[in-house]
């Protein structure tokens, strides 16, 4: 099939700051071609937004000859794409959504890397540090204005859903926007595409002009899960924990839709999180949600986590199926005590900082061979330390399904091997193998070939 592709210039929209000429250099000196590497592989996943592939190396490779120049003027910069995809432009002008990801993508990679891993005050092997760098980033983007109101609502799920189950996160996403919500995905398709598809109209409904719909990302995923153009707040965190931190940070409740093994790494994280003994008096809204179709998949969930972390675990989460109303007004009404709890506390409604999280949900697993394979999963464990290293091999799953750096490790030495206790394990194997029956470890039309093998 013959590749279309365009050449142009583009000038800052969105939220770019102006760039300083250390900045610009840092992007075009050869010395730190790694940097400009990233940012020449995110703005080919941006622009991919409407192409269904999950494969990184796929998109790499058919686009081999893209290039991306930043060009430094006295007035500020502009970028020289060559060869960029037909399908971001209509004509020869390049859409102005996808115009403004690219120079969110040039934004958050510039002040990740000077303004962040470079400060010496942002103490990266503290907590405490690692939190700040989350709220640096997000408040460089924009994210962290002020607020009188509790509507951020965070909305997670799978990138290859049913058409059945997308529908649904429609639904859904409608019932928030009439109730006055926001919506934030991972920014991808799927179930990250349709909440905010669905609250348009119930923002419409309302006369709402300025509805949030807030995408958050990092470089390892998001070639395979392209940013959806509903997305009007685009903010890429440097690794899968930052991301995950900064949903937890900023929504005000959560709703989780059917998903894989992404979904199932959300959850935990989550879960994890609240069963920290400095988070029990603490209210998090969470509801699992599908069309009457997915009972058996949240029946699998339930059922894998009252295994791993005990029958307890079900007080945390509400199960809504066939009922997208039911489902947003859980949310909506729950919010009243988040908001009480906040002004009793004194807490930010932008921020949740009282939220305690430790360093083993924040430090950045590698999932290499030795590490997958050395997790100690084993139910005498407290309850968060378990749910974070379950977390991790989920994590590491993904990894070898659609990040290229976990594709090649799993090509050259084989499956990742997981152990543990006995009925984890084979808890475990049940749910992935149902993902796997349920075409939810790739796009739909993609055979699915398993990057990990469960020792029982």
């Amino acid at each position: 099939m013959l590749i279309q592709t365009r050449n142009t210039t583009i000038r800052p929209t969105g939220r770019l700051g102006v760039l300083s000429q250390t900045e610009i250099e840092r992007l075009t000196d050869s010395r730190h071609s790694k940097l400009h590497d990233l940012f020449r592989t995110c703005c080919l996943a941006v622009m991919n937004c409407d192409n269904e592939t999950d494969d990184p190396r796929l998109l790499l490779q058919q686009y081999h000859s893209f290039s991306v120049a930043i060009i430094s003027e006295e007035r500020g910069i502009k970028l020289y794409l060559e060869n960029a995809p037909a399908s971001a432009f209509v004509g020869r002008r390049m859409i102005r959504g996808i115009s403004e990801h690219i120079f969110a993508v040039l934004r958050d990679i510039v002040f990740s890397h000077d303004d962040v891993f470079s400060n010496e005050s942002l103490d990266q092997s503290k907590s405490y540090g690692i939190t700040d760098s989350v709220f640096h980033l997000l408040r460089n983007a924009g994210i962290t204005e002020p607020v009188t109101h509790l509507r951020l609502v965070v909305c997670w799920g799978g990138h290859s859903i049913s058409r059945t189950e997308y529908d649904y996160t429609k639904k859904v996403g409608y019932e928030l926007g009439l109730r006055r919500l926001d919506v934030c995905t991972g920014c991808g398709p799927g179930a990250m595409k349709g909440p905010m598809k669905g609250a348009t109209i119930g923002h419409a409904k309302q006369r709402i002009q300025n509805g949030r719909y807030l995408g958050i990302t990092e470089p390892g995923i998001i070639a395979a899960e392209s940013p959806n153009p509903i997305v009007n707040n685009l903010v890429i965190l440097p690794d899968i924990e930052k991301r995950l931190e900064a949903f937890v940070r900023l929504g005000h409740g959560i709703i989780v839709f059917p998903g894989g093994v992404g979904t199932a790494e959300e959850i935990l994280y989550l879960l994890g999180i609240l069963l920290h003994p400095e988070n029990k008096e603490m209210p998090f809204p969470l509801v699992f949600t599908g069309p009457a179709s997915s009972k058996e998949y949240f029946e699998s969930i339930d059922r894998f986590l009252r295994v791993a972390l005990g029958d307890d675990i079900h007080k945390y989460y509400r199960i809504v199926v066939g009922d997208s109303a039911q489902a947003a007004d859980y949310i909506l009404h729950s919010l009243r005590d988040v908001r009480r709890y906040r002004r009793e506390t004194r807490d930010a409604y932008y921020f949740n900082w009282r939220l305690k999280i430790s360093e083993d949900y924040q430090e950045p697993f590698n999932p290499t061979h030795e590490n997958m394979s050395s997790l100690r999963i084993d139910r005498d464990m407290p309850a968060h330390e378990l749910a974070a290293n379950l977390r991790r091999v989920f994590s590491g799953i993904v990894a070898g399904n659609v990040k290229e750096e976990g594709i090649k490790a799993v090509e050259q030495h084989g499956h990742f091997e997981i152990h543990g206790d006995t009925a984890i394990m084979e808890s475990m194997d049940f749910l992935l193998q149902s993902f796997v029956a349920d075409n939810r470890m790739k796009l739909e039309g993609v055979e699915y070939s398993p990057c990990y093998r469960i020792v029982k």
